[in-house]
């Protein structure tokens, strides 16, 4: 089938969105909003017969327009966290917005998922790619930079999100998406019963405002270890000083060999039957369990409550720029940004 380009809805300023819709002959179906090039909804066919739609999201233009939680956007220009707001770059020091705890999150206040992006068939009937522009000095950032995110169903309905950045000038680029996750459908409440497995042995070490320290820590022992399948509600309240100081998951975890598309996580519904696995080519992995998502309204009338999803954000480390031992998030015009990841669906 080829995408479908419905309304929907128009912000409080005024601003049409539209949804665009991509499906696969296996019963999978994504939707996409052009506000934030946000991923609405994703419909995968579970061990019931049933097509649950798997991640959280809003009715409409109205609900993503505010987005605090950032369900399903699209995070840039540099995803994660900035310690101190600042950085330095070829000896220039930059200042990014505080976002309340002296650090920046996700680029600030004025973010990528508020804004339209421009929308247009991909290369193949199954997908859509988003453009959009950020000028020289945007959320504080340098270099203009032309960003295209292109969702698209594979040949065996695999979800790939394609990431391409491109700046005139040396600049931070870390994009990611921020969709919650439920493999039991998205209103259907916790997800601690989920099992996750991680190809990780270790994590990012971070002080009490979760910016890294700089230091690799091995999960080995530690409530951090999903090298083999673990429900995620097992230790997720353990007495253990990362889990305590982000409260719950919410951890960047190291992957082996960058730059390569890999098999990185396994996440398993324990009521849908739904497997999801994930390839990425991302130095790491931010595992976040919906700490802080409170009585938030979303579409179909649901309640998302805290815990009611988890994230997967592909993603560079929390910080990089300003540890050197870390991957360095630096691109220019000789070196474009490029990323994909690819989500898996099974279900037995």
């Amino acid at each position: 089938m080829a995408t479908k380009m419905y309304p929907f809805g128009t912000t409080s300023d005024g601003r049409s969105a539209h949804l665009y819709v991509i499906s696969h002959r296996s019963g999978v179906m994504a939707a996409m909003t052009d506000l934030g090039a946000c991923l609405v909804s994703l419909r995968v066919p579970d061990a019931h017969g049933s097509l649950p739609d798997i991640v959280l999201g809003y009715d409409g233009a109205r609900g993503y327009e505010v987005n605090d939680p950032a369900l399903g956007a699209v995070v840039g220009r540099c995803a994660n966290r900035v310690g101190n707001a600042t950085f330095k770059l070829e000896d220039r020091v930059y200042e990014l917005a505080d976002t309340g705890d002296g650090n920046c999150l996700h680029s600030g206040p004025d973010v990528y998922a508020h804004r339209i992006w421009g929308a247009r068939k991909g290369d193949n009937k199954h997908s859509v790619t988003f453009s959009l522009f950020s000028p020289d000095g945007d959320q504080g950032f340098p270099g203009n930079l032309d960003i295209s995110v292109t969702y698209s169903l594979t040949e065996s309905g695999e979800l790939s999100l394609s990431y391409h950045a491109t700046p005139d000038a040396s600049t931070i680029v870390n994009l990611t998406n921020h969709s919650y996750f439920n493999l039991n459908g998205h209103a259907s409440g916790s997800v601690l019963d989920h099992v996750l497995t991680l190809v990780s042995d270790e994590f990012t070490d971070a002080g009490p405002d979760l910016v890294p320290t700089g230091e690799f820590l091995p999960v080995a022992d530690t409530p951090l270890d999903f090298r083999y399948p673990r429900r995620l509600g097992e230790c997720i309240d353990a007495p253990f000083g990362p889990i305590r100081a982000a409260g719950g998951y919410d951890h960047n975890f190291v992957l082996a060999n960058p730059g390569v598309q890999r098999h990185i996580a396994r996440l398993e519904g324990d009521r849908s039957g739904i497997a999801m696995d994930v390839w990425t080519d991302t130095p790491g992995v931010q595992l976040y369990t919906a700490n802080f998502l409170d009585d938030e309204r979303g579409k179909d009338g649901a309640l998302y409550g805290r815990r009611g999803g988890v994230c997967l954000e592909t993603q560079h480390y929390p910080d990089a720029i300003n540890h050197p031992e870390f991957p360095q998030p630096v691109y220019g015009s000789d070196r474009p940004f490029h990323s994909t990841t690819t989500f898996r669906f099974s279900a037995g």
